[in-house]
């Protein structure tokens, strides 16, 4: 019997301890059960399809299961559902990992967690959800964590610039978003940026504005440096930047009525100084640089329920690729650090390094197989060169042989003819 989602959601609150709670889990570890769970958008008919699978390479055959995208250049859209909850007064942990096995060149590795009233056969790029977060590849300008809250309607991009991976090696990517309004971007389990909603997103106005009433004083000089009145050019200054060539002399056979008046090439002038300009001198009256006076910006409210979400619901994979073969595995949405850390340690810190060691050892064997068919390549264009220099010298063989032929034979009818005279 298939137990309800509430009951699901308080049964993992109870494994995991009495502080946390587990709101979605997903390791894809019951086959094509995970089909049943996860539905896929009909919003577009030409969605890319997704396969379970543990890539090419893996630190275990099974725990590395994941959902993989399979056709190149497709959008993608699926989502699972859970109990509808609200991260008020708690903190909200979203961990997963991605595995871009593909040499990914362009394409997204994020998640999105939507309002639970998400339609989940019609999701699409343009459906309002409250967060996005992951890897996004595009060539070598975008390699970068997308972290982006919706707030009153709006999606709000980290004015951080965080880096991702871009290796072909599962990473495990982490998010936490706390009560106090702070936030913690980890990946591999180790802290890459941190800070708050109100200072890294502009979700809110600025708490100070320019004072509009405020104008620079039509006295104020700001010129730290002044032409200096005193300075005067000097009489034998101007000179043109170019002369006739004084060297230059018209050719013999130069032809006035063909080729009109004769004038000598231009030469740079070694006398010309170039445009004057009098010396810089100290300003006796600078004031420094003029800052605008700045007040309170009546606009500016503040919000202590940013960062609160009342119906989180869903958990969705709605991205494009150019190249398929990212995997997605070991989701987890929570409301203890702690919680997902060792969930992270369980799944991805087992796997990583038999996960490394197989794909080192496939490339040692790809590069065996290489060297092995060039060798093979090289004795065989070495063997057919061996053919052609044994061809030749049988042809030249054979050559002489009809050329003494020739001659003997020639020498036979001499003799027969001389017999015959006889």
């Amino acid at each position: 019997m298939r137990l309800p989602l509430v009951v699901l959601a308080v049964l993992a609150g109870m494994v995991c301890g009495v502080d946390a709670t587990v709101y979605f889990k997903e390791q894809f570890a019951d086959g094509d059960g995970w089909k049943s769970r996860w539905i896929e958008s009909k919003h577009k008919s030409d969605y890319g399809q997704w396969k379970l699978t543990a890539g090419k390479f893996y630190g275990d055959a099974e725990a590395d299961k994941g959902i993989q995208t399979s056709q190149d250049a497709h959008f993608y859209a699926a989502s699972a559902r859970f109990e509808p909850f609200s991260n008020e007064e708690k903190p909200l942990v979203i961990q997963f990992t991605v595995k871009h096995e593909q040499k990914i060149d362009c394409g997204g590795g994020y998640v999105k967690i939507f309002p639970s009233d998400l339609d989940q056969s019609n999701m699409h790029g343009e459906s309002q959800y409250y967060i996005m977060f992951g890897p996004d590849i595009c060539g070598y300008s975008t390699k970068k964590v997308h972290v982006i809250f919706n707030y009153k309607g709006q999606n709000n991009l980290i004015k951080k610039d965080i880096k991702c991976k871009d290796d072909e090696f599962t990473h495990l990517y982490t998010l936490i978003l706390n009560p106090d309004q702070t936030y913690e971007v980890r990946i591999d389990n180790e802290k890459v940026e941190s800070g708050s909603l109100e200072d890294d997103w502009d979700m809110l106005p600025p708490k100070k504005i320019k004072d509009p009433t405020a104008k620079k004083p039509s006295d104020w000089d700001d010129r730290a440096m002044i032409d200096d009145p005193s300075d005067t050019k000097a009489e034998d200054w101007d000179k043109p930047e170019t002369i006739p060539d004084p060297d230059a002399k018209k050719p013999d056979d130069w032809d006035e009525d063909m080729d009109g008046e004769w004038e000598p090439p231009m030469i740079t002038n070694p006398e010309y100084k170039g445009e004057w300009k009098p010396k810089q001198i100290d300003n006796p009256d600078y004031k420094g640089a003029w800052v605008h006076p700045e007040i309170d910006n009546p606009d500016y409210i503040h919000d202590a329920t940013m960062y609160k979400f009342d119906q989180i619901g869903v958990l969705g994979l709605d991205l494009w690729q150019v190249k398929s073969g990212t995997i997605f595995d070991n989701f987890l949405i929570c409301d203890d650090v702690k919680e997902a850390e060792e969930f992270g340690k369980e799944t991805w810190g087992v796997t990583k390094r038999p996960e490394k060691k197989m794909k080192e050892e496939q490339d040692d064997m790809e590069r065996k197989l290489r060297e092995a068919e060039e060798k093979t390549k090289k004795k065989d264009s070495e063997g057919d060169d061996d053919e052609e220099e044994e061809e030749v010298e049988e042809a030249e063989e054979v050559d002489e042989l009809d050329e003494l032929d020739e001659d003997n034979g020639t020498e036979e009818d001499s003799d027969i003819k001389q017999k015959d005279e006889l």
